[in-house]
Formats: C-alpha cells, sequence, structure tokens
C-alpha cells in the first residue's frame, strides 16, 4: 500500500502542493492512503481526487480575509516596502473582552472549506475508497485522534479538517462532541507511524520544514513572538521524535518512507499568506521533487 503524508505548515503547504504535482501529475504515482496535519488536511481531498490544478487554484488564491474573522496579526508595510508582521493589539482585546479563549478567531476558515469543498467532491473521495485521514488534538483528553473520510458525515469531516489546521492560541479553540480540539500538529507533526499501522509499505512524506535546522530564532520582542519560538522549539523536537519512531517502526514493518524537506526556512510565520511567495513555494516543491526523484 503507498501512502503519502503531509505535515503541518500553514502557508507553506504550498510547497507541498508542488511535490505532491510532481508525484502526482510528473510521475503518475497513485496513492491508497492519505494523511494530512493542518494545512495537509487541506490538501489530501483533492489530492486523492489527482485534481491538483484545483487544488492549487484554490490555495495559492486563499487570503487572510479567508482565514480570519478576527485576525490577531497585523501587517505593515516599512520604509524599504518590506512587509513588517506585528500584533493587532486592538483585536486581540476585543477577542478577550467577548470572552474567547484565544488572540484570534478563525471561522472564516470552516465558510472557506465549505465553499471550496462541496459536498460532492466528500461523495466522490467516498466512492474512491481511499483512505483519506486528518488529524486533530483532543485537548480536553490530552491525546491525539485520526479521523477518517469513510466514517464521517460531510458537515463532521469540514469541521475536523478545519479543527486540524486551527492553531491555537492565534486561532479558534472548538468544542466539539463535549471536548476541546485543536490543531493536529500539536501531537503530531507528521503522521509517519500511523500511516503504517494502517497497513502503507511505501510512505512519501512531505515536512514543511528544513531537515537540519541552523538558522536562529529572531528576537523575542514580546508575548506573541515568545509564544512562536516555544511552539518552533516544541514542534521542532516533535517532528524529530516522529521521524525517528516512524523510522525504527519501518524497519520492523519492512515499509519504505522517502522524505522531502524544504530547502530552507521559507517563512517565520506561516499564518501569513502571500500569494507571491506562495507561488514561489509551489513551484520550490515541485523541483525539489523532481530533482529528488530523478536522483534516487
Amino acid at each position: 500500500m503507498k501512502a503519502l503524508v503531509i505535515s503541518g505548515g500553514g502557508s507553506k503547504g504550498a510547497f507541498a502542493g508542488g511535490v505532491a504535482e510532481y508525484l502526482i501529475d510528473g510521475l503518475g504515482m497513485d496513492f491508497d492512503l492519505f494523511i494530512g496535519t493542518s494545512t495537509g488536511a487541506l490538501l489530501i481531498p483533492y489530492l486523492s481526487l489527482r485534481k491538483v490544478a484545483a487544488i492549487k487554484d484554490i490555495m495559492l488564491h486563499t487570503k487572510q480575509e479567508d482565514i480570519f474573522d478576527n485576525n490577531p496579526f497585523k501587517i505593515t508595510i516599512d520604509k524599504n516596502n518590506k512587509k513588517q508582521i506585528g500584533i493587532h493589539h486592538l483585536n486581540v482585546l476585543k477577542n478577550f473582552i467577548s470572552g474567547r479563549k484565544t488572540f484570534g478567531e478563525s471561522n472564516n476558515l470552516r465558510t472557506h472549506i465549505l465553499q471550496n469543498f462541496p459536498e460532492s467532491i466528500f461523495e466522490e473521495i467516498k466512492s474512491s475508497k481511499k483512505q483519506l485521514i486528518v488529524t486533530v488534538s483532543n485537548l480536553s483528553l490530552s491525546q491525539l485522534e485520526y479521523k477518517e473520510v469513510s466514517e464521517c458525515s460531510y458537515n463532521d469531516f469540514v469541521d475536523w479538517t478545519w479543527i486540524s489546521c486551527n492553531f491555537i492560541p492565534f486561532m479558534s479553540l472548538v468544542k466539539k462532541d463535549n471536548n476541546y480540539y485543536a490543531d493536529g500538529g500539536l501531537g503530531v507533526s507528521v503522521a509517519i507511524e500511523e500511516a503504517i499501522r494502517r497497513g502503507a509499505t511505501e510512505i512519501y512524506t512531505i515536512i514543511l520544514d528544513v531537515e537540519k535546522k541552523q538558522i536562529k530564532n529572531k528576537s523575542i520582542t514580546n508575548p506573541f513572538s515568545l509564544l512562536s519560538v516555544i511552539y518552533s522549539f516544541t514542534k521542532g523536537v516533535l517532528e524529530q521524535q516522529n521521524i525517528v519512531v516512524a523510522k525504527d517502526f519501518a524497519k520492523k514493518k519492512d515499509a519504505s518512507i522517502t522524505y522531502f524537506y524544504t530547502p530552507d526556512l521559507l517563512t517565520s510565520n506561516a499564518l501569513i499568506l502571500d500569494e507571491v511567495e506562495m507561488k514561489k513555494w509551489w513551484k520550490m516543491g515541485y523541483d525539489v521533487a523532481k530533482k529528488q526523484m530523478n536522483s534516487a
């Protein structure tokens, strides 16, 4: 069984899309199992149906307002015409005053998923018999959960896909089935081990980070930048643990794993969407996959 596993990474998902385009359209690969975390969860429905051009158009034209109904970030242009990203203190204050538990709200993302992932696509995936799984973190029970399309109603799967992307504390904390849920990346950065457990023997894994991080984090200037650095650190540690465990598990199960990493950091804030940059990253992913597969 062949699997495609995509990690979380916000706007860096464009790189994953480029890798997947080369594997699916360039090499004609067909996958039986798809597992996506966060931005990976947004990609896999269309990838499973080989509708690469459709998800490329959707992803590259997604804007900040498609994600946030209350955006905790403020983007300004400095005198050198470069983007500067700060905290929108008024929006954060509004969220606290309204009794919300996070700095921002991402309800617009659920609407965006509904608009771009119609029920007809959902039914087509079910009919295809492909295994399609998104990861979510159950904060109430402190456990990771895997939500498979075949076991969900349309509205439930939309919810789980949305929840998988909700990078707290900057995006919405969601209460569903009497539990609080958030970004699947809090529990597993890249779900290789789960793919093997489900029978995959040939796994292609897209990790939206550099293989060896040597870039120093930016200065910590406020509580928000501190949170970002803390999350980056814990995500990196978790990611390495996931990979080490997966490699050992793959040996025991006689499974092969092919890894695709970003060649550089790409961005320090993956919650900021820049169409120009994301187009570059998509092409970069395609070129990286082509070079790596041709040299294998």
